[in-house]
């Protein structure tokens, strides 16, 4: 009898601790930036500010939530630049990507034990190095999505992932959300050497229309300390089909990387290959996060017809208490055409560092020369985040 009446008081303590030890978090951001362009557009200008407001449960038989809200707002009045999908200031200056919103950002349940952990509703999904699937974190509205995931982790070397998507939620508030019917499956095994990684993203905009894009692949990727000196490698191959009302096609992806650091520098030369099938359409990466690859001026976010080869060769290390990094990007078609074959290069400069122990300040340069008809681009970030 006295077990009878213990065990729901046990329980509904348990829900509060769940509830009274669950943590509220903040994640501010205030940024700059410019972007200038040959052409006929007016240079664009933003000052933002991107608020983050959370909270995340403790735990409670294995089960939590967490939920966050999202916001960005013109400072200052500072707003001189174009978002298309929110129909801000169309056609007549440079595109900045974030408009003004406010939106539920994070909003899922979780259930967590030893080796599985399920997870429904709104979510960040990001995979390995963010080059197929990922949170574009760097824009002031990250991409997340509403989905259902399941992770296997049995120990600290394998890990298996699927997750189903309904909708892709992009990086322009509501404006540009997707209903999706797509698929996740992630294999990875880390040994000493690297991590192995396979998988399969099977996407699909649920539209009524034939536009599936199915990517199979794998990558091995690592570091290998030698006396003084650190090697990095990696490789990655993927192979795609997709399907239109118009066109099937299939693609090729290739990455290759090597590099070291020593004395407290980073060097590496990288070779990345977006192929094209005969000219007619280039491998795709809709779900990715398009500004970490291919110059930080975000002239590849969709891939040309002609397929793109970026050779990257980069420099990085530590100043002044902070980190610097120069990368240089040397573009060109995979399958050239009498009017498209070189397509540029651009140059990269960053430098991060911390300002008192609760801010990060960073600045931050992109300047893309055009060929083969594309313009001349320019970009400047300035911002101050902090978190707590």
């Amino acid at each position: 009898m006295a077990s009878t009446l213990t065990s729901p008081n046990a329980h509904s303590q348990s829900v509060y601790d769940a509830l009274s030890e669950g943590k509220a978090n903040v994640d501010l951001r205030l940024r700059y930036e410019s972007v200038s362009q040959d052409n006929a557009l007016e240079d664009a200008d933003a000052f933002t500010v991107r608020t983050r407001l959370g909270y995340q449960s403790g735990d409670y038989e294995g089960f939590s939530f967490n939920i966050e809200m999202e916001d960005n707002r013109i400072a200052l009045g500072v707003g001189d630049y174009t978002v298309g999908p929110a129909g801000y200031n169309l056609g007549q200056y440079s595109v900045i990507a974030d408009p003004e919103f406010t939106e539920l950002d994070q909003g899922y349940i979780q259930y967590k034990n030893d080796a599985f952990t399920f997870k429904v509703g709104r979510q960040v999904i990001a995979y390995d190095g963010q080059r197929f699937i990922g949170h574009v974190g760097w824009r002031q509205d990250r991409q997340t999505f509403d989905a259902a995931s399941a992770v296997y982790a049995p120990n600290n070397k394998f890990k298996a992932q699927y997750r189903y998507i309904t909708q892709r939620n992009r990086i322009f508030g509501e404006f540009a959300d997707l209903d999706a019917k797509d698929h996740l499956l992630n294999l990875s095994y880390k040994a000493d050497l690297g991590t192995l990684v396979a998988y399969a993203y099977l996407l699909e905009v649920d539209n009524d229309t034939n536009n599936a894009i199915d990517t199979y692949g794998f990558s091995f990727k690592g570091a290998k300390s030698l006396e003084k000196t650190k090697l990095i490698y990696g490789f990655e191959y993927a192979a795609q089909t997709a399907e239109t009302a118009t066109l099937d096609y299939d693609t090729d992806y290739l990455f290759g990387e090597i590099g070291a650091t020593f004395s407290g520098i980073t060097a590496k030369l990288g070779y990345e290959v977006l192929g094209s099938d005969d000219g007619q359409v280039g491998f795709a990466t809709p779900l990715a996060t398009l500004h970490k690859f291919n110059g930080w001026s975000d002239q590849f976010l969709g891939t040309p017809a002609q397929g793109l080869r970026d050779t990257i060769l980069s420099v990085s290390g530590g100043l002044a208490g902070g980190k610097w990094l120069l990368a240089y990007h040397n573009f060109e078609a995979d399958e050239p055409s009498s009017a498209v074959d070189d397509l540029g290069s651009e140059i990269n400069l960053q430098y991060t560092t911390k300002v008192s122990a609760n801010y990060d300040l960073g600045i931050k340069y992109a300047n893309y020369s055009g060929e083969s008809g594309r313009v001349d681009a320019t970009k400047i970030w300035v911002w101050l985040s902090t978190k707590f």
